[in-house]
């Protein structure tokens, strides 16, 4: 549910952008109307073959990822995915487009799609929560196991990592409970995509989004002061993270910065860009 409520939060297609996923899903056969101005969600099942995912055919035709271009890609259930097909996903996430070669033709098609997986924390589904009644079963080694179905250069390319808690039911049962609707949500997004966009006119960045921003971007516009560094460092060395995590960290901490107006990355943003790395934890870790 949350899943499908993502695309609501997102600004409506440009004109541009729109033409992009038409053509798209024509040369699919899957187009249904005239112009798609709806930001695209799809969620393929994890039985989906490489092909199916990534793009196959001769002549090539585009797969799910490329479907999903200018709007969401959900993979539920992420490590019973085939390993060949999520490595398959590690390229456009980085370029934004993927290339199909066959004997005969060979195809590129636009793939700038969000990505947002799901999974359990463990086999069994309850390794790190404390819920009354029920307890996780599965060892160490199994869980460390289950996680590796996603490798870690795929975890990299992941900006957020966050655990979601089960919900009592007595949460469920409460009629009187209340919650941000996607309208107020979707405005805070808008606002920081426009600050986003001022950055980008003004000549700071090369990109008007910040999941497009390059390292040297990064620099102008997401350098935190000095004691927010020292922070960061610290925790790229306790937590042996690579260099594509550094970069991430700085842009989901200037998007937290935007979302709140501020014109500077302070610490508790860096702070909660930290927080959602989760599955770099070691297991033993989380168990103890």
């Amino acid at each position: 549910m949350l899943a499908s409520r993502l695309p609501g939060l997102l600004p409506p297609l440009g004109d541009e952008e729109a033409l992009e996923v038409t053509a798209l899903h024509s040369v699919a056969g899957i187009l249904q109307e005239g112009l798609v101005r709806r930001r695209p969600f799809r969620a393929p099942h994890h039985t989906v073959s490489a092909g199916g995912l990534l793009g196959a055919g001769d002549p090539p035709r585009p797969g799910e990822v490329s479907l999903a271009h200018e709007g969401v890609l959900f993979l539920d259930e992420l490590p019973e995915f085939p390993r060949s097909a999520l490595e398959g996903l590690r390229q456009p996430l980085e370029d934004g487009a993927i290339r199909i070669s066959r004997a005969r033709s060979a195809a590129t098609f636009p793939a700038r799609s969000l990505l947002l997986g799901a999974m359990n924390p463990c086999p069994c589904g309850w390794f790190g929560f404390r819920v009354k009644g029920r307890t996780c079963n599965c060892t160490l080694d199994r869980v460390k196991s289950y996680r590796a179905r996603v490798s870690g250069p795929m975890l990299d390319r992941i900006d957020l990592h966050a655990a979601v808690e089960p919900v009592p039911i007595a949460a469920l049962m409460n009629e009187a409970a209340t919650a941000e609707s996607t309208a107020t949500v979707r405005a805070r997004v808008l606002a920081a995509r426009a600050l986003q966009r001022e950055r980008f006119l003004r000549g700071e960045t090369s990109a008007p989004i910040n999941a497009r921003l390059t390292p040297g971007d990064l620099r102008r516009v997401a350098r935190p002061r000095k004691e927010v560094r020292e922070l960061l460092q610290a925790t790229m060395e306790q937590g042996k993270l690579s260099a594509r995590v550094y970069h991430k960290l700085l842009r989901v901490a200037r998007t937290m910065a935007d979302l709140e107006g501020k014109t500077a990355v302070e610490w508790l943003h860096l702070s909660n860009a930290t927080g959602f790395r989760v599955l770099d934890r070691p297991v033993d870790a989380e168990a103890a």
